[in-house]
């Protein structure tokens, strides 16, 4: 049996996760583990479906080792990223490989009840899709608009979700679906998404989601952070100077996503949506795109700040105004420059992102992957401890 303590063989793997080690010998020069306790475990790994040996390293003497794999196929993972009018769903491997997806319009305001039956049916017709069964799923990723307690994973009070506050989504989906469910804020599981494909230097990342709300992520060294409460990156119900006769659904006054969010663009513009405004902006309609620069004027106001604080590496605007490209960022840009801290800016790269509205579905995924794979959990699995997640091979 693996042991906890010490080197286990839930470590193992994560020196595999990390290239850190190819084969058999590569653990044991790592960890100074005897080869037959290095075999045993690693056998543990390959028969519990997550490793896989596949190819041969190059010999350094003697027969060519062979090389030890994370076994991707061995589960996937369903992946929901859920805004005010619309979700994403995917279906995933455990190297994050996209293997069915698909978009429909919904309403939050419906409630909890009809969203999760709208993912319960839709999952099932991708994993469908894709060949895979309900017993093959390892984890449940969700985002959603509005702040996430981190303990309970339940949504907090928020205008966008009314009657979702105190609604158990971990449960509701658990009843459904093996493994565990992690539900996060939407900007959150966007960041780590980017992070997921970011440049080796991208140490610190801040996402900013405009859309009908903003909200803002931040990734340091590969992690979320989420403060105390999971309040951390909440910006859009920061109050800006000069705004104060804004009214905002929350019932405060000047709030950022009240002056700057696509819904407030869309209602001074009187087109129905963020999506139409996007459309003014390609057309070139003159008030369209200075209203869309003033958002992103008073978006970098807010942005300075936490630039100031954060001193990210890398902003990424997204959502769904950041398709007004330079339109909007270059507002954000120019304001950041000129009231962030000098040495808060100095190399700040400020980006569209890579991902787009991709970026959910694919950090859901990560956050999924991180936990099921991590040494604890592998480690539970394997002494058989209530583990939260079952890795099968597929017939």
């Amino acid at each position: 049996m693996p042991q906890v303590s010490g080197v286990s063989a839930g470590h193992l793997l994560q020196y595999i996760r990390r290239g850190q080690a190819r084969t058999r010998r590569d653990l044991m020069e790592l960890t100074g583990l005897a080869r037959s306790t290095v075999a045993q475990r690693v056998d543990q790994l390959v028969t519990a479906g997550y490793l896989r040996e596949g190819g041969v390293d190059v010999s350094t003497g003697g027969r060519r080792p062979n090389v030890l794999h994370v076994d991707e196929d061995s589960a996937v993972v369903l992946a929901a990223d859920i805004g005010a009018t619309h979700g994403r769903l995917a279906v995933m491997d455990l190297g994050g490989r996209n293997l069915a997806e698909s978009a429909s319009p919904l309403s939050l305001r419906d409630g909890p009840e009809p969203v999760v039956r709208w993912m319960t049916e839709r999952f099932a017709v991708l994993l469908d899709r894709v060949g895979r069964s309900v017993d093959e799923v390892c984890g449940v990723g969700v985002g959603v608009p509005g702040p996430v307690n981190p303990h309970t994973g339940r949504v907090m009070p928020t205008a966008l979700m009314p009657e979702w506050p105190g609604f158990d989504l971990r449960a509701a989906l658990g009843e459904a679906f093996p493994g565990p469910v992690l539900v996060d804020n939407d900007a959150n599981v966007m960041a780590l998404g980017e992070y997921t494909v970011a440049d080796p230097d991208w140490s610190t990342l801040l996402l900013v989601k405009v859309g009908t709300a903003i909200g803002s992520g931040i990734v340091a060294d590969g992690r979320l952070l989420h403060g105390v409460g999971g309040a951390a990156g909440e910006i859009g119900h920061v109050r800006v100077r000069g705004h104060d006769d804004v009214r905002c659904e929350c019932g405060a006054s000047g709030c950022l996503v009240a002056v700057a969010g696509g819904a407030a663009l869309a209602r001074r513009l009187g087109v129905g949506g963020t999506h139409a405004v996007v459309r003014l902006v390609a057309e070139g309609d003159p008030r369209a795109v200075r209203l869309t620069r003033e958002a992103g004027q008073v978006l970098g106001e807010v942005l300075a700040t936490v630039v100031s604080v954060v001193n990210p590496g890398t902003l990424i605007v997204s959502g769904a105004l950041a398709r007004t490209g330079e339109v909007l960022l270059g507002g954000v840009s120019e304001v950041i420059f000129q009231a962030a801290q000098h040495r808060s800016t100095h190399g700040l790269r400020i980006i569209q992102g890579r991902l787009a509205e991709r970026a959910g579905v694919v950090g859901t995924v990560a956050m999924v992957v991180d936990r099921v794979l991590s040494a604890e959990a592998v480690d539970a699995r394997l002494l058989g401890v209530e583990a939260e997640s079952t890795l099968v091979r597929p017939a």
